[in-house]
């Protein structure tokens, strides 16, 4: 599953009516290019009326101050009581924090205000628009998405990996990409990270890749098949399948001793490829083992080594 570097969806922070947008879909835009404006009325009234409260806050405050400074100047002759001096000082810090308050909504609609231009969050190409001139504009994620931009320049591959072969993947390791859109041709990827958890429902590892796409040949949200290699330093062992035992017990192999003898040995399997099967222990390479062994072999059993003609061998 091949995916863009960065994706986003551009939602509007603001309500109102879009007024123009600037950028159509396939459009490759830089970080904090303009991409719409939305015209927001009631907002600039807010607007206009929060910066009308804090100027009557600061009337207040200035009235306060003023007042109590002379309650203050009053107090030293006795000319008021020390309880009144103390209602005009508390008054005066009541009129600061309505200031301070009225002061912290103007920025807020300010900064609400400068939603009106809907700007890329970084480097990308537009691939959806799903808004026009006079559309009636909803703020937060539950409104319409005006925009979706990608990033494709670099891509993101996901593959999962079988549980068996999860222990051949490393990072840093390469791969070869194919996708149906380009027949014939192959593109490197890299392995940049794991999931580091084999998943419970699918008994994959999500592994994920990087690859460079600056001339922009792979579409991304599309699929591809990924050869990688494993990153063991020694093949599996593999056994022909009709070396294979079925019993009781499990499965077996008569494995032929220096002595002659038999030895049923218990082996656990990997992958079945068919007329060979993984051999994950129970067996090295070193030793010998039976082919084709009959119901009847039993563990001790004397067996004699049949020698191979030289146009055998040679086959």
């Amino acid at each position: 599953e091949i995916k863009p570097w960065r994706e986003a969806s551009i939602y509007a922070r603001a309500n109102g009516y879009l007024q123009n947008w600037v950028a159509d879909i396939g459009a490759h835009v830089t970080n904090d290019q303009l991409l719409a404006e939305i015209e927001t009325p009631d907002l600039d009234q807010q607007l206009e009326q929060a910066k009308a409260q804090l100027q009557l806050s600061q009337a207040n405050l200035h009235l306060a101050e003023t007042t109590d400074a002379r309650w203050k100047v009053l107090l030293k002759t006795a000319s008021v009581t020390e309880q009144e001096a103390a209602e005009k000082a508390a008054g005066r810090e009541t009129a600061a924090a309505s200031v301070a308050a009225d002061h912290a909504n103007v920025r807020r609609l300010e900064e609400l205000v400068a939603f009106q231009r809907v700007t890329a969050p970084f480097d990308g190409t537009i691939t959806i628009r799903s808004v026009d001139n006079g559309d009636l504009i909803v703020a937060g994620s539950g409104g319409q998405e005006l925009f979706h931009i990608a990033q494709t320049d670099k891509l993101r591959v996901y593959v999962r990996v079988p549980e068996p072969n999860a222990s051949g993947i490393a990072v840093g390791q390469t791969a070869t990409l194919t996708t149906p859109a380009s027949p014939g041709r192959s593109f490197t990827a890299k392995v940049t990270t794991t999931s580091q958890a084999i998943s419970t429902i699918s008994r994959t590892l999500l592994t994920e890749l990087e690859m460079d796409n600056s001339q922009h040949q792979i579409l991304p949200n599309s699929y591809g098949e990924v050869s990688l290699k494993e990153n063991n330093t020694a093949p599996p062992l593999t056994l022909p399948s009709n070396t294979l035992i079925f019993r009781a017990q499990g499965l077996e192999v008569g494995v032929v001793r220096a002595d002659g003898t038999v030895e049923l040995r218990p082996v656990q399997v990997g992958r079945d490829f068919g007329q060979t099967v993984e051999i994950r222990n129970g067996v090295t390479s070193a030793e010998r083992v039976i082919t084709n062994p009959t119901d009847s072999l039993v563990d001790g059993a004397k067996v004699q080594i049949q020698a191979v003609s030289e146009t055998v061998a040679a086959k």
